[in-house]
Parts: structure tokens; C-alpha cells; sequence
């Protein structure tokens, strides 16, 4: 496929890597010339320096053969317009852009179709993360909440703590402890190091347990995995931009919210649009303001301003002072490598951008990806098409099909029913089939399982 992506920062050149390696032909456009060079020096990509919306710029990308316009610079205004140049001189047939601006996205329908403004898919960042922040806020005790099957499946991430339930013992013995609940391990990161799991892998102490079931069972299986934790109740976040007011603003009705931030105009923004949140002009980085406002007896602590380096010293100086889980967004990947035990969840807004931008780039029918463990693994819903005669997957029981290296599947939906992965189970034509990565490099070899052709029948 022929990609265009227009903006070479962390996400541009984060996106550009993954289609890179799974042989696509990738230009990225920008107008920092150092960036495309650093690009250009570890990825077989084309670059070209040069404003993203101009046309003899999209044109010397090569807008004209271009199967797809990916436009994720800073500006939202940019994205859009170079949308709309794809659109009407190089009949560019699928354009992604990203827009930040809530004013833009409260008019999404309206705004963003092909008589207006000609783009197919519109990604909100902020709006991804804040649901990735609500889903783990829902779920205590998670490291990761992931939605399949429009939220019928989820993928939950937990860490297997001393004196859990099923440390020390056999996965298999799950279903002895629940035989009413049926779940899935998906796959198990032992010291970053992956494990296919089978019925006798023992879990260990500080294991990351990735596990598959339908939503209403979840809090069942977590609390085998580890003791259960107490239904979260007060929330305190960490500035008051866009991620941290949607969050207040979505949550507010049902927790006990406290919103900090430094600017006093925007306290007095957020205080007439929050209800019930308690906005509060200051830092979070000020202990005095944090012992005023009980941190000891807050159950989340979220740093979400826009800068790293006060998101880490935040979340330390809150967790030091009692705060009992805190959540940190930390855009740059090589301080999320670095920060220790006292940061409890780090959220990339990277790598929940690419995850869904992934979605609409992949070949055959996906209607999720998930980037997972900073894009190490990914976890994947593809629907089966076909037959026996056409299809290497359709008709042929789990146990049967010839899966790549280090991919599992772990549920399927079809239709209103969830059906947890067993070996017995066939796969029909039109099941939404999930499965779970540790290599991300294996999706060609997934999405050619997936694909219907000829001369499969065997």
C-alpha cells in the first residue's frame, strides 16, 4: 500500500516505523529537514521537506498513486486543509487526519464529509486517551482496559501480586476456581519477556497477566488473579487542558472529583463547566497543596498536563504522600522506559493514537487494533470471511488452524454471543475473531491467514 504521512514527530515517525517493516511504501512529509534525515537514516522510507497542505508538496510525495493521506502534524488547521487538497486535485481515495480541538470535533458530523471537508476518518487523541483513563479508573487494580467488539470483550492487563489467588498454581486451575466464568489467558510478560501461555504455565509474583472475557465477567477473573481492589471513589487530576477537563467532566457524576490548575483563567473555565468537580488554582507539585486536599485518602492520582517532566515529579511527590494509584501520561517513550515502581500506570498518547490510526490502515476486515506494551505486542479483532474452501480459518476448529509464532487467539464473537477460545471451537464465517501479538511483526502473516482466496481447502 502507498502511504502518505504528513508530520515526522513521535507519532508520525512512530506510524511510519510499524507500516515500514510490514512493506509498505512510505513517504513522510514535514518541514524539518533533521527529522526526515533521522527518519530516513534507520527506515526504508521516502521523505520530502515541504508544507504539508501545499499541493507541490503532496505532489512530489506522489498524492497522485497514493492509496492513503495520513496527515498527523500539530496543526489541526493543516491536517484538514491538506485533506482537502488530497481530496479534490489528487483524488486521493482514503484520508485520515487528526484533530485535536474539541470546537472541531463537537461538529464532527457536520464538519468532516465529503460535500464540507473531505475526510473518512477523524482520530481525537485526547478523547482516546480519556477513555483509556475512564476504562482503568472503571476497573481497579488494571493496567490496561481494552474494548473489542463495541466493549462486549475486554483485554485487561493485571499484575499477579504476592498471595494472589493463582500465583504458584497451573492456568488450567482457573476454571476449577470460576467453572461458572469462562475466561482466557491471552499471553504473559514474565520480566518483559513474553510467554504463550499453556494449562500449566505457573503464574509467578510481578507477572503481567493480559486476559480475555466477556465484560461482565472481568471483575470475576481479576479477583482470582490478584487481590481485588475496592471500588475507586476519589479521583484527583493534575491539570486542567483538554484530557484532564473531558475527564473531570465525564466522571464527575460518579466520583469525587478534584481538578488542580495553574492558571487561574482556565480555573474559572473549568468551574463553570464542571458541576461537581472541585477545580483548584495551584500546582500539584506543591506538598502543601496536597496534604490541604487529603492526597493520602485519594484513590487515583492522574498527571495530566503536557508536560513529562512534571507528570513523573507529580505522580512521585502524590504517591510518596499516600496517594494509593497514580496515573502519569508521558508522551516521550524513553522516559516511560525509565520510570520505576512509584509511577503505577504510564499512558502514552502515542501509542493509543497509532493504535487507532492501525485500525483503519491494515489489510483485510479490522475493526480494532490495540498497541500494548508501547507497542511491542498488539492485540488485533479481524472478522473471518470465506468458507472451508476459501477461507484457512472458516470451518476449521482453533486446534486446527496453523497459527504464526507467538499469536493466540483469544475470543471470538459472533454476534450478541461471546465465545472464549477453546480448542474445540470452529470459527464461522463472519465471527469477529480476537487475537493477541507479542510480535507485532507477525501481522502480514495473520492478515494472509485471514484472507479469502482459492486452493485453501485441504
Amino acid at each position: 500500500m502507498k502511504i502518505i504521512i504528513l508530520g515526522a514527530g513521535q507519532v508520525g515517525g512512530t506510524l511510519a516505523e510499524h507500516l515500514a517493516n510490514e512493506q509498505n511504501d512510505i513517504t513522510v512529509v514535514d518541514t524539518d529537514g533533521e527529522k526526515l534525515r533521522a527518519l530516513q537514516d534507520r527506515l526504508d522510507i521516502g521523505t520530502v521537506a515541504g508544507g504539508a497542505s501545499h499541493p507541490n508538496t503532496l505532489f512530489k510525495a506522489g498524492a497522485e498513486d497514493a492509496d492513503m493521506l495520513i496527515a498527523v502534524t500539530n496543526s489541526d488547521e493543516i491536517n484538514m486543509m491538506a485533506c482537502q487538497v488530497a481530496h479534490t486535485l489528487f483524488k486521493t481515495p482514503t484520508k485520515i487526519s487528526r484533530v485535536r480541538s474539541p470546537n472541531y470535533l463537537a461538529h464532527q458530523e457536520q464538519l468532516f464529509n465529503r460535500d464540507h471537508i473531505p475526510v473518512d476518518v477523524i482520530i481525537g487523541p485526547e478523547q482516546l486517551v480519556t477513555k483509556n483513563i475512564q476504562q482503568l479508573i472503571a476497573n481497579p487494580g488494571a493496567l490496561q482496559v481494552l474494548d473489542f467488539a463495541e466493549g462486549r470483550v475486554q483485554l485487561v492487563a493485571v499484575r499477579a501480586y504476592h498471595d494472589g489467588p493463582i500465583v504458584g498454581q497451573e492456568l488450567q486451575e482457573i476454571r476449577q476456581h470460576m467453572p461458572k466464568v469462562d475466561t482466557r489467558v491471552a499471553a504473559i510478560f514474565r520480566q518483559d519477556r513474553p510467554i504463550i501461555p499453556e494449562g500449566s504455565t505457573v503464574v509467578e509474583v510481578d507477572d503481567e497477566v493480559f486476559f480475555i472475557a466477556a465484560r461482565e465477567n472481568i471483575r470475576a477473573v481479576m479477583s482470582e488473579l490478584r487481590k481485588i481492589d475496592k471500588p475507586y471513589k476519589r479521583v484527583m487530576i493534575a491539570g486542567g487542558g483538554n484530557i484532564g477537563a473531558t475527564l473531570a467532566f465525564n466522571i464527575e457524576n460518579n466520583y469525587q472529583v478534584k481538578i488542580i490548575e495553574k492558571s487561574y483563567d482556565r480555573c474559572r473555565v473549568l468551574s463553570e463547566r464542571l458541576k461537581h468537580t472541585i477545580v483548584l488554582n495551584g500546582s500539584a507539585s506543591e506538598p502543601q497543596l496536597l496534604t490541604s486536599e487529603n492526597i493520602e485518602a485519594t484513590d487515583v492520582f492522574c498527571a495530566l498536563t503536557n508536560n513529562d517532566e512534571s507528570n513523573i515529579m507529580m505522580s512521585m511527590l502524590a504517591k510518596r504522600m499516600g496517594a494509593k494509584k497514580v496515573v502519569t501520561l508521558i508522551a516521550n517513550a524513553a522516559y516511560a522506559d525509565l520510570v520505576g515502581d512509584e509511577i503505577d500506570i504510564a499512558i502514552s498518547p502515542q501509542q493509543i493514537t497509532i493504535g487507532s490510526l492501525l485500525t483503519h490502515v491494515r489489510r483485510g476486515d479490522i475493526s480494532n487494533v490495540h498497541s500494548l506494551r508501547r507497542g511491542a505486542a498488539e492485540a488485533i479483532e479481524v472478522t473471518a470471511h470465506g468458507d472451508a474452501y476459501s477461507s484457512k480459518v472458516v470451518g476449521r476448529r482453533l486446534d486446527e488452524i496453523n497459527l504464526p509464532d507467538g499469536v493466540t487467539i483469544g475470543a471470538i464473537v459472533r454476534g450478541e454471543e461471546v465465545v472464549i477460545a477453546h480448542s474445540h471451537i470452529v470459527v464461522e464465517s463472519d465471527d469477529h475473531v480476537i487475537l493477541f501479538l507479542v510480535d507485532r511483526q507477525q501481522i502480514n502473516a495473520v492478515e494472509k491467514l485471514f484472507a479469502v482466496g482459492f486452493g485453501f481447502f485441504s
